[in-house]
């Protein structure tokens, strides 16, 4: 049994226990409804605040069928390199333009680039493919709005549409110049490596990681999808130059690896991160776990490098 004594300091101990007054680990017994609710108030109890200078602008994107929510953040000088399209996590079913306001508004001022936020839908209202179809629908509008290269960058379930939207773009004349997936959700073989050591991990077990695929999916057999599980995918030659950033105490990490193994197979460019000690979700800590701090530091830096279409690695 890991010894997560040893492995996590006293200030992500702190963390933890902070994240679990607001959003306890048995919240996912609760109807959706409830869940979002929680999860909405943690947000809003971890927020910290626009950096100087950045200003956001709330808007939307026109499809046949409906519009897409997005927030375009913004700095007075901004870097003309790229711009970066933001997906958020959640499991699919929680999260929004709030919910990483603040991170969104934070990657701006340090890399000085334009970032968007967009605000797929969630299930159980919308199955997959609603949101892998909204990421899909957000690089479209990007890649016909913007002159400047697009950047790719999502966390968790945001990871997972990072992902997704690359491997089916490749083909795309405006395919993304890189992509930076920071604790994703991949598709990865359950039965091995991070998913048994840290099954029941403080802040992600594996009884989570079903609950949300299952509401994501509606309970139908989807093994074989690339759009839900992008490792399931035979092919990962021409992908972007791909940065994964994990936890270590997280079930998902091995999904990095084996993600970046892929791609190196392939030919391509990649590399992975496990970040010591940290736990999923852990981007909320950034101001008060010194881990955390290092980590959305690194994150930043990957940013900044790939939108300037350097391979610093």
């Amino acid at each position: 049994m890991t010894d997560y004594a040893k492995l996590i300091d006293a200030e992500t101990w702190a963390f933890i226990e902070r994240t679990n007054s607001y959003y306890p680990p048995d919240t996912i017994d609760y109807t959706i409804a409830q869940q979002r609710d929680i999860y909405d108030r943690m947000c809003r109890e971890f927020f910290a605040g626009y950096p100087h200078g950045v200003t956001a602008e709330t808007s939307a994107i026109a499809t046949p069928s409906h519009a897409i929510p997005i927030r375009i953040y913004r700095t007075p000088a901004p870097e003309a390199a790229a711009m970066v399209l933001y997906f958020h996590g959640g499991g699919f079913i929680l999260g929004g333009l709030d919910s990483h306001d603040d991170v969104c508004a934070e990657l701006c001022a340090r890399t000085g680039f334009e970032v968007v936020s967009v605000d797929y839908r969630l299930a159980p209202e919308h199955l997959h493919p609603a949101a892998f179809d909204d990421a899909i629908s957000a690089f479209e509008w990007a890649a016909t709005t913007y002159k400047r290269p697009i950047l790719l960058c999502g966390d968790s379930a945001g990871g997972n549409l990072c992902a997704s939207v690359s491997h089916a773009t490749r083909g795309h004349a405006r395919k993304p110049i890189g992509q930076i997936v920071i604790y994703p959700s991949l598709g990865g073989d359950r039965s091995q490596g991070s998913y048994v050591t840290h099954a029941e991990a403080p802040m992600l077990t594996m009884r989570d990681l079903e609950f949300y695929k299952t509401i994501r999916t509606g309970g139908v057999d989807r093994t074989g999808d690339i759009t839900l599980s992008p490792l399931a995918d035979a092919d990962f030659a021409n992908l972007p130059p791909s940065v994964l950033i994990t936890a270590e105490c997280d079930p998902l990490s091995s999904d990095g690896e084996a993600y970046r193994d892929r791609i190196l197979a392939a030919g391509g460019h990649a590399t992975w991160f496990e970040e010591p000690g940290l736990v999923h979700g852990y981007l909320r800590a950034r101001h008060t776990v010194g881990r955390a701090r290092s980590s959305f530091t690194r994150i930043a830096e990957a940013v900044s490098a790939l939108g300037r279409g350097e391979w610093i690695w």
